[in-house]
């Protein structure tokens, strides 16, 4: 099975992606975004583009590792990536789903405030391209194409990861962390997310 958890920048992916992780037997996190960076890097200026997404290559290349994983691995592969452009879904959820591969997709959602407050935790200034990005992604992530939508506004991560959970079908270990391991690991996962760490 792959869990691909959408929803825009700041929404909180990464970290119901990692705790979901913790939590979930045999499970792995897949990060499309580290081939959107190797592009990025690799492009020659006057050739490159805005968005790594808009590489047919980038496209390509998870559609196809997230296939093979798909056959090799016997446990639940977790995605937390931002997916907005319609086409895009299909060539690679789509895609997967007709290739019959067990995709199921949840779009993490929140009013724009809270995002906006999430996205200062995470450093990210009124220029940042996630602020940029934020009301068109919210706007494209309401279509029906984007659901299942999980409303994150009042929620806690732990009811975010359980309510994934529960609407994939899938049992959860306890968490016997202390406060200040789930404190640690959190805060590691936002690390990532800051982008002078990616």
């Amino acid at each position: 099975m792959i869990i691909w958890i959408n929803g825009t920048f700041g929404s909180g992916k990464t970290t119901a992606a990692y705790e979901l992780h913790r939590r979930v037997e045999n499970s792995f996190v897949y990060d499309p975004e580290r081939f959107g960076y190797v592009f990025m890097r690799n492009v020659p200026k006057d050739l490159a583009k805005d968005d790594f997404q808009d590489y047919p290559l980038w496209r390509e290349a998870n559609y196809t590792l997230l296939k093979q994983l798909s056959d090799e691995f016997k446990g639940v592969i977790i995605v937390p990536m931002t997916l907005t452009n319609e086409l895009y879904f299909l060539e690679i959820i789509g895609r997967l789903r007709e290739n019959n591969v067990l995709v199921k997709h949840f779009t993490l959602t929140a009013s724009k405030s809270t995002i906006q407050k999430r996205l200062r935790k995470r450093l990210e200034g009124k220029n940042s391209w996630a602020i940029q990005q934020m009301d068109k992604r919210l706007s494209s992530l309401s279509n029906g194409l984007f659901k299942e939508h999980i409303q994150t506004d009042a929620m806690s991560i732990v009811e975010v990861v359980e309510t994934i959970a529960k609407n994939s079908g899938i049992a959860l270990k306890p968490d016997n962390r202390s406060i200040f391991r789930k404190m640690a690991d959190r805060l590691g996962v936002k690390a990532k997310e800051i982008s002078i760490f990616k």
